[in-house]
């Protein structure tokens, strides 16, 4: 059964997955994302079948075996404050994640057309910065866009937002091939931090229809562990409810190989990149490192 574009936390959890989503899931081509967790000492051994996919640590460190080959994934202590190292395994391969403390891994994935070779991929092959300004002000750390790693189709990056402020702004789509725009299906995996006192935090997200032929409009309150699905159209804001940052996870992939990230703003809210002109940005980013 196709899932709704919002994917409670929760809603394809089994067994040590926290998210479990193929395309086929999402009812589209490529796009797949997967949330292990594994327990102190655990592991799991996994194939990658028809996808192409990256071991990208969201809180712990992990080994990971792959025939003849060991890599050792030094992880981050959490998403908000550190970047990661991670690995790419490209399709039809076997390998065993395991972790001595425990942690949990997001697994990006796309459907792949071709066979590139395994790849560790350093913390300081992950490009970080800040974008936009003030309120809108977020970091951007790319693990494969723009950053020098070859894939097939897969594109992986990800969003830290302040609590109060705006991301994936002005809206913008990536659904049709132009010369200023790229055909890519979007996973954002969200994780919100919890308030002072431990209650559970949120934000929003926002899709709309770019035309009449391909309809769509949704503005949903986000929760830790949800997923939103990006079919096509304008997609942005997500906004961090004050007092409770966001960090999101996007996962791209579309019918072109090597591809590369063409997103054109909704041209109703271009304006206000100007805006950001002459304006500081939040001085609480950089918050991973």
């Amino acid at each position: 059964m196709t899932l709704d574009i919002h994917v409670r936390s929760g809603q394809t959890a089994h067994d040590e997955f926290s998210v479990d989503i193929s395309a086929e899931d999402a009812g589209w081509t490529y796009s797949g994302l997967r949330i292990l967790t594994l327990a102190p000492g655990g592991s799991i051994t996994l194939e990658s079948a028809e996808y192409e996919l990256l071991v990208l640590p969201l809180e712990g460190a992990a080994t990971v075996a792959l025939g003849d080959e060991t890599f050792e994934l030094a992880g981050r202590t959490g998403v908000f404050t550190e970047i990661s190292d991670s690995l790419y395994v490209p399709r039809t391969t076997a390998f065993t994640i395991a972790s001595d403390k425990g942690g949990r891994f997001a697994l990006p994935a796309a459907v792949a057309s071709s066979d590139l070779p395994v790849r560790y991929l350093p913390r300081e092959m992950a490009t970080t910065g800040i974008r936009g300004a003030g309120d809108c002000s977020r970091q951007v750390t790319n693990y494969a866009l723009n950053n020098g790693v070859e894939t097939s189709h897969l594109l992986v990056t990800e969003v830290i937002t302040p609590g109060g402020n705006w991301s994936s702004y002005p809206a913008h789509k990536h659904e049709s091939h132009s010369a200023d725009e790229r055909e890519l299906e979007e996973i954002y995996y969200f994780e919100i931090a919890s308030s002072p006192v431990g209650d559970p935090g949120f934000g929003l997200h926002r899709t709309y229809g770019a035309s009449a032929d391909k309809p769509i409009d949704i503005c949903v309150e986000i929760r830790n562990g949800d997923v939103a699905l990006v079919p096509y159209g304008y997609h942005g804001p997500c906004v961090a409810a004050p007092g409770y940052d966001m960090y999101y996870l996007n996962v791209m992939a579309g019918p072109e190989e090597r591809p590369v990230w063409l997103a054109p703003d909704d041209p109703v809210h271009h304006w206000i990149r100007e805006s950001w002109e002459g304006q500081e940005p939040d001085p609480r980013l950089p918050m991973a490192h």
